[in-house]
């Protein structure tokens, strides 16, 4: 790769039993082009041109249950989605590359409409969201929430069946296990509020059914301990993320994933007095970042040992070929947000220019 031992972030690195061949991530990326919540054959191109030998992708956020999702998102709880996902990993990993599905539920980030029967979308309270495209949501009942680890678990198992190579775990951005995670939110009187382990309990209890289930050398989590993101903030956000990052430990999962504090709220990057480095130092598995990050910020990160992998999201959107451009420090496409969720299977999607496209 000529130069490339001279960038950090294009160095080879060992992630489990998976042998990268540069650092630079593809983030997870809720697309909406699943009509249906089923996986489209538009979706082999996209992930296949963003795929490189020996890099990492993580899949956009993808529902548990059918309670899990948002409308066009893709979900891995029908026989009809993993066959759908079969092609686009198979797609990934013609190209050599390394593919992990990130699995979620939205809890309140819903509405009825989008619920069985019309049912109030579940959370860890029933406090809901502001907005009129939002329902109030229900409180899970104690007795209840085996019954969401255990849809976890269940996809987990349906991703490898696709023939995913690991999952990460949606603990991020306000979405349902988040919603249980920050205090803000949380307002239980059950074994799963009030302090900060119990208010934990249910991810570490996720994070521990599918790592029983597929491995724990096949499991990573995404966590956005200083992020308010749909109305979920905490008023320790370090106690929470360094809580975590050492719970995590004695299920010896591959990799924690977690967003900057700069971005506290979505796409927009502030200063920020806090850093993710004790979280860094407290977590004994590979530490993944995400937030902002460009090419310089991202080889420092590596080079000052604040992280082992960088996630990049909307450069890696408009670049297609983004460690190739970083490797000839080539110039990058703007991202256009107005297309980020559009549901056109081809604009803002695939349409994105590969560097050969713009030098010919």
């Amino acid at each position: 790769m000529g130069e490339a031992p001279n960038i950090p972030l294009l160095t080879p690195y060992k992630l489990g039993n998976f042998n990268l061949c540069h650092r630079v991530v593809l983030a997870p990326l809720g697309r909406l082009r699943s009509y249906g919540e089923v996986p489209q054959p538009h979706a082999i191109l996209y992930y296949s041109q963003r795929t490189s030998k020996g890099g990492l992708l993580i899949a956009e956020a993808t529902g548990i249950s059918d309670t899990a999702p948002y409308p066009d998102a893709p979900g891995i709880w029908t026989k009809e989605q993993v066959e759908a996902w079969k092609p686009v990993v198979d797609a990934v990993h013609a190209k050599g590359g390394i593919f992990f599905c990130q699995l979620c539920h939205v809890g309140r980030v819903s509405n009825q409409d989008f619920q069985p029967n019309g049912q109030a979308p579940i959370s860890s309270t029933d406090k809901g969201l502001d907005g009129a495209q939002f329902t109030p949501p229900r409180r899970l009942r104690t007795d209840e929430i085996p019954q969401i680890v255990n849809d976890f678990r269940v996809a987990a198992r349906n991703a490898i069946e696709a023939g995913f190579d690991g999952v990460e775990i949606h603990g991020a951005h306000g979405y349902l296990i988040d919603q249980f995670l920050k205090d803000e939110v949380n307002d239980r009187t059950d074994q799963y509020g009030g302090s900060l382990e119990n208010r934990c309990r249910f991810a570490l209890e996720i994070v521990e059914a599918v790592a029983n289930e597929i491995g724990a050398d096949k499991v990573g989590i995404r966590l956005s301990p200083f992020a308010d993101y749909m109305e979920s903030g905490d008023s320790n956000p370090k106690a929470l993320g360094l809580y975590m990052a050492e719970s995590l430990n004695k299920y010896g999962i591959l990799y924690c994933h977690m967003v900057e504090p700069r971005m506290k709220t979505i796409g927009e990057k502030s200063k920020s007095p806090d850093s993710l480095v004790p979280m860094r130092k407290a977590f004994r598995g590979t530490f993944l970042v995400a937030g902002g990050y460009d090419k310089e910020d991202g080889n420092n990160a590596i080079v000052k040992n604040r992280a082992d992998l960088v996630v990049y999201g909307r450069l890696f959107l408009a670049n297609p070929d983004l460690p190739k451009r970083f490797e000839l420090n080539a110039p990058l496409n703007k991202y256009n947000r107005d297309t980020f969720y559009i549901s056109d299977p081809v604009v803002g999607y695939t349409d994105y220019p590969f560097l050969e496209d713009s030098t010919a």
